[in-house]
């Protein structure tokens, strides 16, 4: 069944797993795991996530959530679940997902299932070493509008346009607000602390937003 395993301090990327076994391992490891998977056409990558990893995406999710409260956006945060399609042999786990503009939709919704539901609004990449899978040819595929790519000291913000990823300045889903400005937040909350640039955040989206209106 495994033909390669390479192996790191953060990952574990196996080689010829078929569907089926993919299905299982989530099935045996549960909800409660702190691994996060990515399989790409009987490839499968294994990650654990170390403390700046966690750090940053727990910072990029209170961000994303005073975005929505200071913009009026009721939003579905989804966390690391699971997105997959057997009918494309591809399957995801991000850092953080959430819904926005299809929020209404999944509102009430307990489980998620890509063959009928729509795909996340936004996902959040945080890396630091190089994946051995593509995640963002996986989001495409699945049809992600929006993925934010943290690689310290930059974000990169991509849209989906006529099938493809496009790099942008700016984040559609909030306002066409510039947030690729946000590591600065990210770095001044290692010298002032989370709840003072969060508050720190909060001012500069209201003067943003009056400059933009």
């Amino acid at each position: 069944m495994v033909t390669t395993a390479i192996t790191s301090s953060q990952r574990v990327i196996l080689q010829n797993i078929s569907w089926q076994t993919f299905e299982k391992i989530l099935e045996e490891t549960g909800n409660h795991r702190t691994t996060r998977l990515a399989y790409d056409n009987r490839t499968l990558e294994i990650m654990t996530p170390l403390m700046p990893h966690e750090y940053n995406n727990r910072l990029l999710e209170h961000l994303v959530f005073a975005l929505a409260e200071e913009l009026n956006l009721n939003i579905k945060s989804i966390g690391s679940t699971t997105y997959k399609r057997k009918d494309l042999l591809r399957g995801v786990e991000p850092d953080s997902g959430f819904y926005i503009q299809n929020e209404p939709v999944m509102r009430q919704k307990k489980n998620l299932d890509l063959n009928q539901d729509p795909p996340p609004d936004l996902v959040i990449e945080v890396d630091y070493i190089s994946a051995s899978i593509d995640r963002m040819s996986i989001y495409l595929a699945l049809g992600v509008s929006e993925v934010w790519r943290y690689d310290e000291p930059v974000m990169q913000i991509y849209q989906l346009q006529e099938g493809v990823y496009i790099p942008c300045d700016v984040s559609p889903t909030f306002a066409n607000l510039p947030l690729t400005q946000i590591p600065q937040f990210l770095e001044e909350s290692l010298k002032i602390g989370e709840i003072a640039m969060l508050r720190s955040f909060r001012i500069w989206v209201r003067q943003q937003m009056k400059q933009s209106f």
